[in-house]
């Protein structure tokens, strides 16, 4: 294997980059589940180093020696082609791989080393170490709310069925294609909650009025806005060179639709630059939303 100690890459490589070359440091987030959680942290823990280019690869369901060899040939190959120590962070709860892959080149940041010894001492037991309990479905009652409210939020997409806006938790509106359908999913899928969404189309902005059907609602209803450059993008994938995707239009209807809001004292986001994560965090604390399900 490869031979990489602290300090020994030149300086023209500590960005990550080989030197002449655009290739970058990879991570791997390596997982005996999913990959969901390590992933998460591994996203959160490069974040931190913006002007670092590391490729990121998830590798879930790294549960038998056979599959731990191919994951080692893949970090020495990737190790080999960049000439750039790779970085592991993993959630693996066997002993026995979590030593293996302590066999390979790469940096390696284990988060079940890190802190189920340190909470042993604290509980003063040792740990199930159990495979999947973090995503796994162990509660039937919590994954009957996932999946009932995943179900509302994909019925109650774009509208279409405005009768059953008394049992949502949040309404999102906007304009098309400002985000509203993702960010609902996923707080259906994340936490649980009750999320419709309406399109504000051109028929609603005659005036600056809410439409009468969400008015009812109003105690209920969240904004989404966008800037109109990155919508008339967006517009153009779905409808090239169309009216709904001209500059204009763009630009009226987001216009229209945050006067809207403002007059209706709706509080709304910038969904331009942010996750959907971020957007249905966010939303969550701003409107003082509670999930349903932990």
């Amino acid at each position: 294997m490869t031979d990489f100690t602290p300090n020994s890459t030149p300086a023209s490589q500590d960005q990550g980059v080989a030197t002449g070359s655009n290739k970058k440091r990879t991570a791997f987030f390596i997982s005996d589940g999913t990959g969901l959680t390590v992933e998460g942290i591994g996203h959160s823990l490069l974040a931190q180093f913006r002007d670092q280019h590391v490729e990121q690869v998830t590798v879930p369901y790294v549960d038998s020696e056979a599959r731990v060899k191919q994951v080692l040939q893949r970090i020495e190959r990737a190790a080999e082609e960049s000439g750039l120590q790779p970085i592991i962070i993993t959630s693996i709860v066997s002993d026995q791989i979590r030593n293996q892959l302590h066999e390979s080149s790469a940096l390696m940041l284990d988060v079940f080393e890190s802190y189920l010894a340190p909470l042993a001492n604290l509980f003063g037991t040792n740990p199930a170490r159990t495979v999947g309990v973090s995503h796994g479905i162990s509660n039937d009652s919590r994954y009957s709310a996932r999946m009932d409210a995943v179900h509302f939020a994909m019925d109650n997409d774009d509208g279409r069925r405005t009768r059953e806006f008394e049992s949502a938790d949040v309404i999102l509106v906007g304009v098309s294609r400002s985000g509203k359908t993702p960010t609902c999913l996923y707080l259906a899928l994340q936490f649980g909650l009750r999320a419709a969404n309406y399109p504000i189309t051109e028929e609603d902005m005659d005036t600056t009025s809410l439409p009468k059907i969400l008015r009812p609602y109003q105690h209920k209803l969240f904004g989404l806005t966008i800037d109109p450059r990155r919508l008339m993008s967006i517009r153009q994938e779905r409808r090239a060179n169309s009216r709904y995707a001209s500059p204009e239009q763009c630009e009226f209807e987001v216009r229209q639709v945050e006067q809207m809001l403002r007059r209706a004292q709706i509080p709304y986001l910038d969904a331009t630059e942010l996750s959907v994560e971020e957007l249905a965090t966010r939303l969550m604390s701003q409107a003082g939303i509670e999930r349903r399900i932990s």
